[in-house]
């Protein structure tokens, strides 16, 4: 960390959207996703492949995908890259530069899997083959289209020429989206993002304050009074540019519906029940069949912090489908210190604790991050028999910031998998995304006439796989292709 410096912008200062690669600050809204994970095989023209891509000839490399305004036309495939630091050492950066790095990014996500929860089988050792062997990782390729087609005509052509003889493909992790923006647990996904001071690239954004550029870019200031994070050095290869860490998320489909029925019916046979219905249903809700159904949904919305229709528990808690409609993004918790509407240890509550009273006071909005999300693999029948279908199915994570301990790594450890924000959850992880162990795990859900404690709530997110990478300013990639400071 350091003080802003002379490399860093001034408070205040605008973005060149056009020297910023697009998935940071835009969401594509592509239907599909394609993730190369690539080695590099040949340092000089791996460089020479990655200048070109934010060069002007497209025989050579195709161009990355910036956040400018595309005008009318969008492009047909967007693409963006990701460098691991075992990739800028394989590129043959210089150590002077490489050394100025922070340091989770040079030991990168396997090294550090304990911080975020990547034990037992989340370990990586579980890995999927492509990522278990993390020196081998070297750049993240991604591809968004709408239709595997265009992700397969772009793929062979880049293959093609220069790139076809700087790396080689080792693995690829594919996604697309389903009913919308609904992810496998049946939730909508990818309702809003951080406004960020002075852009409105397209999209939709949360109602919070608005977010310094710092939190996701590198060389501004950030939520964090007088600190900016360093540049590496020379700082134009950090300047404008921003961290990632990419997560293959299992998801366990049949388990986490299997948990709604056993904890539906521990919830109907409490004297509390009335107090946890949806309105309208206190005093029963026809058949024992219907009232398990009706249950099962406010246990989904608790676990989340929303209902699975998108509308969140702070502004409807007992009805997801309020008439009018609410907003789903200009909501907070400081009125619900108690948790009576959403409870304490929600996945959104402790992910995002908004303005509401935290053990660590200024961290509230410091750990931010930008977080682009598509599923992987088919959507759960909810007609299968009870118990796994043996079909890997999950989500592919992007969670960007522009500082990865203090953001993306303290939130998971923090928060999630501690529950440090609030003594009263603290012990417990977080029921959703968290590395939970039955025999030990628990989730209060509290009610004005009392608390109910769920206990046993398993794993239901496995990690498969992944990578800390940085995501170089368009400048900085033709810094690397000028033969990258050697």
């Amino acid at each position: 960390m350091a003080a802003p410096t002379s490399s860093s912008a001034a408070p205040g200062a605008t973005v060149d959207l056009a020297d910023v690669q697009g998935n940071i600050l835009r969401g594509y809204r592509k239907s599909m996703v394609r993730h190369l994970v690539a080695q590099v095989t040949d340092a000089a023209q791996a460089r020479a492949w990655i200048g070109a891509t934010a060069g002007p000839d497209r025989s050579l490399a195709p161009s990355i995908t910036d956040a400018a305004h595309w005008g009318e036309q969008p492009p047909d495939v967007c693409f963006n890259l990701g460098i691991t630091f075992a990739g800028m050492q394989a590129l043959g950066i210089p150590e002077s530069t490489t050394r100025s790095l922070p340091e989770a990014y040079r030991e990168g996500m396997a090294a550090r899997a304990t911080k975020v929860g990547d034990w037992g089988d989340s370990a990586p050792a579980h890995w999927q083959p492509w990522f278990q062997s993390s020196d081998a990782v070297h750049l993240i390729i991604s591809l968004h289209a709408n239709t595997a087609a265009l992700l397969d005509a772009f793929e062979n052509v880049m293959m093609s020429g220069l790139a076809g003889r700087a790396f080689k493909i080792r693995g690829r992790n594919e996604g697309a989206f389903f009913n919308g923006d609904e992810v496998h647990f049946g939730y909508r996904d990818n309702i809003s993002q951080p406004r960020f001071a002075n852009i409105s690239p397209p999209g939709k954004y949360d109602d919070q304050p608005t977010a310094p550029l710092g939190t996701v870019l590198l060389g501004y200031p950030t939520a964090l009074e007088q600190l900016t994070w360093a540049l590496p050095n020379p700082p134009v290869l950090g300047l404008n540019g921003a961290f990632n860490a990419f997560r293959v998320l299992e998801q366990d489909v049949p388990g986490f519906e299997k948990f709604l029925d056993r904890a539906a019916g521990q919830l109907l046979d409490s004297p509390l029940a009335g107090e946890l219905l949806p309105t309208g249903t206190e005093q029963g809700y026809g058949s024992r069949s219907k009232q398990l159904a009706a249950m099962r949904e406010v246990v989904a919305a608790k676990l989340m912090g929303r209902w699975r229709s998108g509308t969140p528990l702070g502004l409807s808690p007992r009805d997801p489908f309020p008439n009018p409609p609410v907003s789903d993004t200009d909501y907070d918790y400081v009125d619900d210190g108690a948790g009576l509407k959403c409870p304490l240890g929600s996945h959104t509550r402790r992910a995002n604790p908004r303005g509401s009273k935290i053990v660590q006071r200024v961290a509230n909005h410091t750990r931010r991050l930008v977080r682009r999300g598509i599923p992987y693999g088919p959507p759960f029948d909810p007609s299968h028999p009870p118990g796994p279908d043996g079909i890997e199915r999950g989500l592919l994570g992007n969670f960007i910031c522009a500082d990865l301990s203090a953001q993306y790594e303290a939130m998971q450890y923090d928060w999630i998998n501690l529950g440090l924000q609030d003594p009263r959850i603290t012990g417990s992880n977080d029921p959703v995304l968290g590395a939970n162990q039955e025999d030990a795990s628990w989730f209060d859900l509290p009610t004005a006439k009392g608390s109910i404690r769920l206990r046993g709530v398993p794993r239901f997110v496995r990690t498969r796989g992944g990578a800390y990478t940085f995501l170089p300013s368009i400048s900085a990639l033709r810094w690397i292709g000028s033969n990258g400071g050697r």
